[in-house]
């Protein structure tokens, strides 16, 4: 539970708490229980459209969120994961593999993060190795081969920072892919479906249509790490969140990304369902559209994407 959820938390245990009663007494709460969900929903919305970055940073990093393993189970059909990189192994922080959506043959690549302490001890909490981004190249290549569209899912909080991933090249294999997948003929659309962390993010991230859940991040550094470095104390890491403008409605009116799916009033962890379902309405209509557009066109058009990204003044002297 979060800190700014308490007041809607107790009130939904009231609610249950009063069904219970009612239930096992006979007793007709029906009239108070309609007014406690009046008063539910409406503390609600005073929640949650008014969230602050900090806020949305620790929603896009729920742990009960769906991950990208949730949204492959329910979406795509005969999915068959692939592993490894043919360097050096495989990285479970990614995942990824073919299989059908709507119909139609698609890969499919994304980050994975762990339930519990376990799970992301197991899938390095999201943060892949260079073996990992490999893999999603190597997966991507597959499918230009094939002419079968790529979605990534990302939700991370950056590349893994160790000594054993720059040993293998970490930086060098983001920039690879970088290179490689901004010429890859085939659509790409990437979904950021949690927490966007820096070069972890942007490893698989480049693509022609980007959409971002509602209270997702995106962003070159965590907020900790940009109060660590610019303030010099993780007390100002509300501060820098705020600044560091990596809320989807920030991220959408600076044109770095195409679109915001929504998520239910209280969160996507709060409604797994209608949240995947509404990332499937968005990523059959993005699919959709980029199918129809001409191989070259695309790559045209991705490359101008990116050429916009940015303000910058030139200045002539005199």
């Amino acid at each position: 539970m979060l800190e700014f959820e308490k007041p809607i938390v107790e009130l939904e245990r009231a609610i249950e708490r009063l069904e219970k009663i009612g239930k096992e007494k006979h007793l007709d709460y029906s009239e108070r229980l309609t007014k406690l969900r009046k008063r539910l929903e409406e503390r609600k919305k005073a929640v949650f459209s008014n969230l602050s970055p900090w806020q949305k940073v620790e929603l896009a990093r729920c742990p009960d969120r769906p991950h990208t393993a949730d949204y492959i189970k329910a979406l795509i059909e005969n999915f068959v994961e692939l592993h490894g990189d043919r360097y050096t192994g495989d990285d479970p922080a990614i995942i990824g593999g073919l299989g059908k959506f709507d119909g139609k043959s698609i890969v499919v690549i994304g980050h994975q993060k762990g339930k519990d302490t376990k799970e992301n001890l197991a899938r390095n909490f999201g943060m892949a190795h260079p073996e990992g981004y490999q893999k999603a190249l190597r997966l991507m290549k597959l499918a230009e081969r094939f002419h079968i569209p790529v979605v990534t899912l990302i939700d991370t909080p950056g590349a893994h920072p160790g000594i054993e991933a720059e040993e293998r090249g970490q930086a060098k294999a983001i920039a690879e892919n970088l290179m490689e997948i901004s010429s890859l003929r085939t659509p790409i659309v990437c979904i950021i479906i949690g927490e966007g962390g820096s070069g972890g993010a942007l490893g698989i991230g480049l693509a022609d249509r980007i959409s971002m859940l509602r209270n997702s991040i995106y962003s070159v550094i965590s907020p900790e790490g940009c109060a660590a470095i610019l303030w010099k104390s993780q007390d100002a890491k509300k501060q820098a969140a705020k600044a560091l403008k990596l809320t989807a409605a920030d991220l959408l009116r600076m044109k770095i990304i195409d679109e915001i799916i929504e998520e239910p009033l209280a969160g996507a962890h709060r409604d797994p369902k209608r949240t995947i379902d509404n990332v499937k309405e968005a990523l059959k209509d993005s699919l959709e559209k980029l199918n129809q557009i001409p191989t070259d066109q695309l790559l045209e058009l991705r490359y101008e994407k990116y050429r916009k990204i940015g303000v910058f003044e030139e200045k002539i002297k005199d």
